[in-house]
């Protein structure tokens, strides 16, 4: 899971990004092309999340070839598939991390893993939450839902400058900004390469 400490339920998209997503279908990654990337993941799953998931990446600019590898390749690795949403741990190790503003009594537990690149701690939930529009800190549940839960990663992906590596194909230096070190670079790694056949280099 990622450093950042950074069965959903699914709410419907706006309706300006149902719009989006389909003026740039040509562009949006299909349900054959996610289970190609992700052999373990259910067609109904797939079909389910990826409305939300191609929001995500058109409204990040997650839109290159390279680009949607290496984010799909990395939230394969930290969501197994896009099974886990929320950390399964109860969150009472982040109580009292001041570096990921948890200053208030139970805002380990309230504040835990959430969303397919687990955003963790009361400060990054208000940041995400400010930048999406969204009121994450007064409704940290949100962020494991589907609709918003890949808003976040995308956030995360972008408050990084993640898509500058990506271009590049420095896939290890994205691991490094996700992950904090190399844990799992071999399955990471497997989904990239993976993801940048199905999807084109």
């Amino acid at each position: 899971m990622s450093l950042f400490g950074f069965g959903s339920s699914s709410s419907s998209s706006s309706e300006p990004a149902k719009k989006e997503s389909t003026q740039d279908s040509a562009k949006a990654v299909t349900v054959e092309q996610l289970r190609s990337i992700m052999t373990r993941l259910a067609q109904a799953r797939a079909e389910e999340l990826l409305p939300h998931l191609n929001d995500a990446m058109a409204e990040s600019s997650i839109d290159t070839s390279r680009r949607r590898a290496a984010f799909l390749a990395q939230l394969a690795h930290e969501s197994a598939e896009f099974r886990y949403f929320e950390e399964l741990a109860s969150g009472r190790a982040y109580e009292r991390r001041v570096d990921l503003g948890n200053t208030h009594p139970g805002d380990g537990v309230r504040y835990k893993g959430r969303g397919p690149i687990q955003i963790t701690g009361r400060a990054n939930y208000r940041a995400a939450g400010k930048a999406l529009n969204i009121d994450l800190e007064n409704n940290p549940t949100r962020a494991a839902d589907p609709d918003v839960g890949f808003r976040t990663a995308a956030w995360f992906w972008n408050s990084h400058n993640l898509n500058k590596y990506a271009d590049k194909g420095d896939f290890d230096a994205i691991t490094k900004r996700i992950n904090g070190g190399f844990n799992g670079k071999a399955s990471r790694d497997a989904y990239y390469q993976r993801a940048l056949k199905v999807l084109g280099d």
